[in-house]
């Protein structure tokens, strides 16, 4: 019985000591399930025994400022910095610190914990998108495109530039490397690739060996249509080229156009240009001058034809010439129906060169003109603004009734003399401005003045036919003539001034001061009369108010 009493108190015992152990291992479990190991380091920084708590205080103030520094990347012999913000790196400390703490009843957890002394790696998060696109913005300063070797022929001398290998940023590989030794390596090696040339000098040599040198050895002859010339290597160089195809194979090229630039210096006439059939007067009377047609040498087809030449046992290059037609044919000419002279007018000018001169520019620009049916004409859209350097001088122009000095003065003849032409032609009269007081070299109510850019004289050619405009100056005499099909007999019948006023006298003191002759002002009309067959078909009226022309009188030394 005692026997049995001690046994159950033995295993009682036993029991109660058990528990106690197993309390203890469950609490020291416990214990070290919320501590780092023991002698346990991150990345160098001494973390064993910490709460996760103080050990991710410690990690993120001992790691910060590593952190926070630029990512140097090394970059052949040079180092490029990235902002670890801006490159979407950071450090993960919460990650780094899961796997070291932790509940675990496994003797061999327990035993780790109380032993330690492991070194773990730091984990960083990293965002893929933003590091990538960090690294392609880098490569635009990092990248070097291959330079292609040339051979040029300037100064009919061959030259030749050999490759020059490029660089390129390999983006995805040197991610990977970052985020592989990010924070831990102060200085992390780029991965950059070598681009390779697609010529190499084997290439370059052999196209100089075949091609550059034996081209540039002796002169090429061209025959071409029925003209030869014979090029230098000076004068055809400039045309020789080297092409690389997407392959990497050089090809020589020629430029036809260069080429044909070339033989046009050496012969102009190895091509003709077309000439427009065109109206000149002749006795009076108008004739078609026929179109002729021209030769031209196709550079399309000159190109190959050289190349093939600069090569070749024998170096000709032939080629056709080819007919080049004119613009104008001889039959668009004829119809437009410039058969005969429509109308005349000639005025009379005084001796002043300046004036003369303007008279002259004018009236070589108008001669020639061609209007054509329907067509509206513009003396100001011809004429354009009348500047030094169109050779116009200044001379006096009408100005708020005095006279003064401007470029261009005397263009209002050749507008008058238009005008009349015009008038007896039939044609339509749209716009046109007397001048302010009557001048006596003028028709009464039949004249026209200009000036740039407001006041036009313009008119309409609706004869039904073209109109071509003649325009002939003497030392004292402007003609414009006009030809075309005659539609009308034109009359002018001028009727008596009305309203005359008298001048003033006016004493001018001014340097500037431009003499006038005294002239009356009046008003008067002008009837058109449309006659065809003798009959009167229609007529039209102008009035013309003119103001009087006063007296000017210049006293000062340096007038007029």
């Amino acid at each position: 019985m005692r026997e049995q009493e001690g046994a159950g108190r033995a295993a009682l015992r036993s029991g109660v000591a058990l528990g106690v152990l197993a309390a203890v291992y469950l609490g020291l479990a416990v214990f070290l399930g919320r501590h780092v190991p023991a002698g346990t380091t991150v990345d160098g920084v001494p973390v064993g025994g910490m709460t996760p708590s103080q050990a991710a205080v410690t990690l993120k103030h001992a790691l910060a400022t590593k952190a926070s520094m630029p990512v140097h990347l090394q970059v052949g012999d040079e180092v490029r910095d990235l902002d670890p913000s801006a490159a979407g790196l950071s450090l993960d400390v919460d990650a780094t610190l899961a796997d070291l703490t932790g509940f675990s009843l496994d003797p061999r957890d327990i035993w780790q914990h109380l032993t330690g002394n492991s070194a773990e790696p730091l984990r960083i998060r990293t965002d893929r998108a933003k590091l990538k696109d960090a690294l392609t913005d880098l490569s635009r300063g990092v990248d070097q495109p291959v330079k292609e070797g040339s051979i040029s022929f300037a100064g009919a001398k061959v030259s030749t530039v050999m490759s020059v290998q490029g660089r390129a940023l390999n983006v995805d590989e040197t991610a990977r490397a970052v985020q592989q030794a990010w924070p831990r390596q102060a200085v992390i090696r780029a991965v950059v690739d070598v681009v390779q040339p697609r010529l190499g000098p084997a290439q370059l040599a052999d196209v100089v060996r075949t091609f550059a040198t034996p081209a540039l050895s002796a002169p090429v002859t061209v025959k071409a249509g029925a003209r030869t010339v014979t090029l230098s290597p000076a004068q055809f160089s400039a045309a020789l080229g080297v092409r690389a195809a997407d392959n990497g194979q050089l090809s020589p090229v020629v430029d036809g156009a260069k080429v044909l630039a070339a033989l046009r210096a050496a012969d102009p006439q190895v091509e003709q240009a077309p000439v427009d059939a065109s109206v000149a007067i002749r006795a009076g009377r108008p004739v078609v001058v026929p179109a002729v047609p021209g030769r031209r040498v196709d550079p399309a087809v000159l190109g190959p034809a050289f190349l093939r030449a600069l090569t070749a046992p024998v170096r000709t290059a032939v080629v056709a010439s080819s007919s080049a037609a004119p613009k104008v044919s001889t039959e668009a000419v004829k119809a437009l129906g410039i058969t005969s002279r429509i109308s005349t007018f000639t005025t009379q000018f005084p001796f002043n060169p300046p004036r003369t001169t303007n008279i002259t520019v004018a009236a070589r620009t108008l001669d020639g003109t061609i209007v054509r049916s329907g067509e509206t004409f513009s003396l100001n859209g011809l004429l354009g603004q009348r500047t030094p350097a169109k050779g116009y001088r200044q001379a006096p122009v009408i100005n708020g009734g005095r006279l003064e000095k401007d470029y261009g003065g005397g263009v209002s003849q050749v507008s008058t003399t238009l005008f009349n032409a015009v008038f007896f032609s039939g044609a339509k009269i749209i716009e046109h401005t007397p001048h302010s007081f009557y001048i006596a070299r003028y028709p009464e109510g039949r004249e026209a003045t200009v000036s740039w850019p407001g006041v036009d004289n313009t008119w309409q050619n609706d004869t039904g036919h073209a109109i071509y405009i003649q325009a002939q100056v003497t030392s004292s005499s402007i003609t414009v003539s006009f030809y075309g099909t005659k539609v009308w007999d034109v009359e002018a019948v001028k009727g008596p001034r009305r309203n005359v006023k008298q001048p003033r006298t006016i004493v001018d003191d001014k340097p500037g001061c431009v003499p006038q002759s005294p002239t009356p002002g009046f008003d008067v009309t002008v009837t058109r009369v449309f006659k065809r067959g003798g009959a009167t078909v229609r007529t039209s009226q102008f009035s013309t108010h003119y103001i009087p022309e006063d007296d000017v009188r210049c006293t000062h030394p340096q007038a007029g």
